[in-house]
């Protein structure tokens, strides 16, 4: 059993960073291109939290997709037909951005490219899975549900990943992406770094 003081606290310039950075993915979730009809739709909303798991490291980009996700479900405007739907597609979709630094490999640019692509990648599978479990009734007669999540799906998660990770790739190139020096969580604090 660890006590208090032997548990690592997350300083309050990260939670304060969190904070907006949640706040901001909301904000940018609002500013679309272009909304299905049956939910999603292509914004910046995914940068942010991107943006908290490639400098600040996984953790804290985990919260901040939970947080911006649970904030995008208490305001949803789109339909909600089971909680279980309601948390595949608003809070782990949202969440899994977090893991991005985990699926990265590479150093640079590169890494936060491939780290970006699957990121939003992990948070496509959640979408893919609400649209099959859940509005599989909504396919054309003969088209199989999976099929039909996958097409819907895509058809704006693609559009989405090709701009979030277009603007990654800027803000690297910029150094806006770039841990803090004496940052020791880059990769989620696994050592891998």
């Amino acid at each position: 059993m660890s006590s208090a003081s032997s548990r690592k606290s997350i300083p309050t310039k990260v939670i304060a960073e969190i904070g907006v950075a949640a706040a901001l993915s909301w904000v940018l979730g609002m500013v679309r291109l272009f909304k299905m009809p049956q939910g999603g739709s292509v914004s910046l909303e995914m940068v942010p939290i991107l943006y908290m798991a490639f400098t600040r490291g996984v953790y804290p980009g985990l919260l901040s997709g939970l947080i911006a996700g649970v904030l995008d479900l208490v305001t949803a405007t789109s339909e909600i037909i089971h909680p279980m739907q309601a948390v595949l597609d608003y809070v782990l979709a949202s969440t899994a951005l977090g893991i991005a630094p985990w699926l990265s490999f590479g150093r640079g640019w590169w890494r936060n490219l491939t780290g970006a692509i699957g990121g939003t990648l992990a948070g496509f599978v959640f979408h893919f899975l609400s649209g099959y479990i859940f509005f599989g009734q909504y396919a054309p007669e003969g088209t199989p549900a999976w099929l039909y999540s996958l097409t819907y799906n895509a058809t704006y998660y693609l559009p989405k990943i090709i701009v979030t990770v277009m603007v990654v790739v800027i803000l690297m190139q910029k150094g806006v992406l770039r841990p803090e020096d004496g940052d020791s969580n880059k990769r989620g604090g696994n050592g891998r770094g």
